[in-house]
């Protein structure tokens, strides 16, 4: 499946729409406006929460966590590399996604046990503020489009000189 996110640039925190490749929108992740760290909650489009991203403060890099009914469902962490910049999804058990790619551009992947599970690409996007996630089926798209969006707050916060986790 392939989904488009843009961020909402007049909103009270970090809000996102992501819609689908007609257009409908299928998620919507609200920031929250005036909290310690970053938190955005991830809303099916009746505006019911179907996860929380939450970042954890005092870590030595950045990381967030994705929590689902009020538990850690997965955790997103940037890893420490000395040229370029990756991204771990980790999820209980053996299913960890390695993320890796050009994050400023918007060009990166996620592999799981080898495979390429989905692209983000801002190529067909170029001309706006999106860009595009496509998930092969039967992955989970919350989790992965809830890393996407983990890393476009750990990008921003890089850019702006944030000294929380900025890593």
């Amino acid at each position: 499946m392939v989904f488009r996110i843009k961020e909402k640039f007049w909103a009270w925190g970090n809000d996102f729409a992501i819609t689908d490749s007609d257009g409908n929108e299928v998620y919507y992740v609200d920031g929250i406006a005036f909290s310690w760290g970053n938190k955005l909650s991830f809303q099916n489009p009746d505006r019911q929460e179907l996860a929380l991203i939450s970042q954890k403060l005092l870590s030595w890099k950045p990381q967030y966590q994705i929590i689902i009914e009020g538990q850690v469902f997965a955790e997103v962490v940037k890893e420490w590399t000395w040229f370029n910049k990756k991204f771990t999804l980790d999820v209980p058990g053996p299913n960890d996604y390695t993320i890796d790619g050009a994050f400023w551009s918007h060009e990166f992947s996620f592999q799981r046990k080898g495979r390429v599970v989905a692209t983000v690409s801002k190529k067909c996007w170029s001309w706006t503020d999106s860009y595009g996630v496509e998930i092969v089926d039967g992955e989970d798209a919350v989790a992965i489009l809830c890393a996407c969006i983990v890393i476009d707050q750990v990008l921003h916060n890089e850019s702006s000189g944030s000294s929380v986790n900025s890593g």
